[in-house]
């Protein structure tokens, strides 16, 4: 069986092995913080790697039930690039955005950053005790 051969789909699918899913290779190098999720007694926790990012560069929003964490780490030295000899690490702005449980108190979300390490925690909302219900019967 023969196939017609499309030279511009092996560059297409070129790009996308090189540069990510979209053929950009500013959003692959793109900065993209690890994430751990855990849950305890406390609530959930939400820990996210973003070190280099100074805390007035973090934002952590709620709302419709999704938690999103955004921010930007900056470039240190744009100015004279000329001494590096090579650049690893990632910058720009990014966002993570992540779908919370029901049983999660949105009024009492906390955030702390140490050390380099962004930590939200969700607590787990009220839940009330069951209650019997008298039922009151008509005469």
């Amino acid at each position: 069986m023969l196939a017609q051969w499309d030279p511009f789909s092996e560059i297409s699918r070129l790009q996308q092995n090189l540069w990510g899913r979209n053929g950009n290779a500013e959003n692959a190098a793109a900065f993209r913080p690890a994430v751990d999720i855990y849950e305890d007694e406390q609530g959930i926790h939400v820990r996210a790697d973003v070190a280099g990012v100074k805390p007035e560069d973090l934002n952590v929003d709620v709302e419709n039930r999704v938690l999103t964490i955004s921010g930007e780490r900056k470039m240190e030295n744009t100015s004279d690039e000329k001494g590096y000899h090579r650049i690893e690490r990632r910058y720009g702005k990014f966002a993570r955005s992540f779908a919370l449980a029901n049983d999660v108190n949105p009024d009492d979300i906390k955030a702390d950053y140490k050390e380099g390490v962004l930590n939200v925690l969700l607590p787990k909302a009220v839940t009330q005790t069951k209650k019997q219900i008298a039922v009151n019967a008509e005469r």
